[in-house]
């Protein structure tokens, strides 16, 4: 199993940053692609960015392609999201995840999950 804890949520204006961060603890954090999704208050849970074994594949949601950067550092067992020029529908609970699999972008995909990180973008 791993363990996750998501860190660097808050309040930023439009048009700010912020750097999602995610610790993982147990087996093998590069035996596991992993994933950043989002859920907004009466929202389903949705994709951000997900990236494969050791980095070399990246997959972005539409919404934030172009803004949010995904990349991880396997020997610090952290998962990372920057977020650049961010917008108030960015507002979310974030969640970091990890899979078994080589790479995936669906909720079910994933099997292990954090507790979350709010993130909160104001006009």
């Amino acid at each position: 199993q791993v363990q996750l804890v998501e860190s660097g949520g808050g309040l930023v204006q439009a048009g700010g940053s912020l750097r999602l961060s995610c610790a993982a603890s147990g087996r093998t954090f590069s035996s596991y692609a992993m994933g950043w999704f989002r859920q907004a208050p009466g929202k389903e849970r949705e994709f951000v960015a997900a990236i494969s074994w050791i980095g070399g594949s990246t997959y972005y949601a539409d919404s934030v392609k172009g803004r949010f950067t995904i990349s991880r550092d396997n020997a610090k067992n952290t998962l990372y999201l920057q977020m650049n020029s961010l917008k108030p529908e960015d507002t979310a609970v974030y969640y970091c995840a990890a899979t078994p699999i080589h790479v995936a972008t669906l909720v079910s995909d994933f099997g292990y999950w954090g507790q979350g990180t709010q993130v909160t973008v104001s006009s």
